[in-house]
């Protein structure tokens, strides 16, 4: 389903659903808070009515990109439900109906919006970048990729992939820019060699904007097949809420005592539910010992592969050749699809 309304206005209603029409897309109007729930999660796009925004809200609806709250003429309530529900901006129509036809326009160009990964190292060193790098580029050896960096003290994902050089948009000119931004310009600005992009920083200084971050992974699940994110370990609510805005979380830690350890309180921290795993690097603990201590799942595990550090100094990226890193990915890939 493309677009989910959900309102009881007629003024709502009859200014958003000619704009879907013009964009080609297909909209549901749901008139019932609770009955919206069962579409919440699979619509590519949800509008919720500033009429109904208070009753959603009081549902808890799952956190999930692609949300905004539509109103003709909003009040100061609308904005702070929108807050409540995780929603990504506030439209006031009909003057943010050039804004919102720009988005319905991003819907129309993919038949579904891409998958989200997160991946985050449950201890330190166990190589989590590694593996998102990995997954990136065994994606992208099929359809179009976008590895994120959101590790501010990482040793940037341009870097393991030999493509620090190439021209694009890194996260310094997002954070400075406002508006809209659109699936394909975010695609097409990133730094990117043939189907795989990369968006990460270009100084020493970095932090992460939450405001930039908001506004770059909807664009990027539209513009994408894949969007594979390298989330840092320390990063508090701001991690919290990009492993809210995942499809697939994967904790990469050692299976050893310490390993295991930070990474159930990694977990604990983040209370993620559901589509997340464990990946075990090598160690003296056995699966049953990681699932017990952490409560999660473990889906895959990475044994040591030769020459991984010799490929990624050659420019040439993490999985320059077959081995147990591309076995591992093309698993990963394809239980998440």
């Amino acid at each position: 389903m493309p677009v989910l309304l959900i309102t009881r206005s007629p003024s709502v209603h009859d200014s958003v659903v000619p704009l879907c029409a013009a964009a080609g897309v297909g909209a549901e109007v749901c008139a019932e808070p609770s009955l919206s729930l069962a579409a919440w999660r699979e619509a590519d796009l949800v509008l919720v009515g500033d009429d109904l925004a208070a009753d959603l809200a009081e549902l808890a609806p799952p956190r999930r990109a692609g949300v905004h709250v539509v109103g003709v003429g909003v009040g100061d309530a609308a904005f702070r439900h929108a807050v409540e529900l995780g929603a990504a901006s506030v439209v006031d129509l009909p003057a943010g109906a050039g804004w919102l036809s720009d988005e319905l326009a991003d819907v129309g160009e993919r038949a579904s919006p891409g998958r989200l990964v997160g991946v985050v190292g449950g201890a330190g060193g166990a190589g989590a970048t590694t593996l998102a790098c990995a997954l990136a580029q065994w994606h992208a050896a099929r359809a179009s990729t976008l590895v994120v960096d959101a590790d501010p003290l990482g040793p940037g994902l341009d870097r393991l992939l030999g493509m620090e050089d190439l021209p694009g948009v890194r996260w310094e000119a997002l954070a400075e820019t406002a508006g809209r931004l659109g699936a394909r310009a975010l695609r097409e600005g990133v730094p990117r060699r043939d189907h795989l992009g990369v968006l990460t920083w270009s100084g020493l200084r970095r932090r992460l904007d939450l405001t930039a971050a908001r506004r770059v992974l909807p664009a990027a699940v539209l513009g994408h097949d894949l969007v594979v994110v390298d989330l840092a370990r320390q990063g508090g609510p701001l991690l919290a809420e990009l492993v809210d805005r995942c499809d697939d979380l994967l904790v990469v830690t050692p299976a050893t005592v310490p390993g295991l350890a930070a990474a159930a309180r990694l977990v604990a921290d983040l209370g993620r539910d559901g589509r997340a795993g464990l990946v075990l690097r090598p160690g003296s603990l056995s699966d049953a010992d990681a699932q017990r201590v952490t409560g999660l799942p473990v889906v895959a595990a990475v044994a040591d592969q030769r020459g991984v550090a010799a490929s990624v100094d050659r420019g040439l990226g993490p999985l320059a050749s077959r081995g147990p890193l591309a076995r591992v990915a093309r698993a990963l890939l394809a239980d998440a699809a």
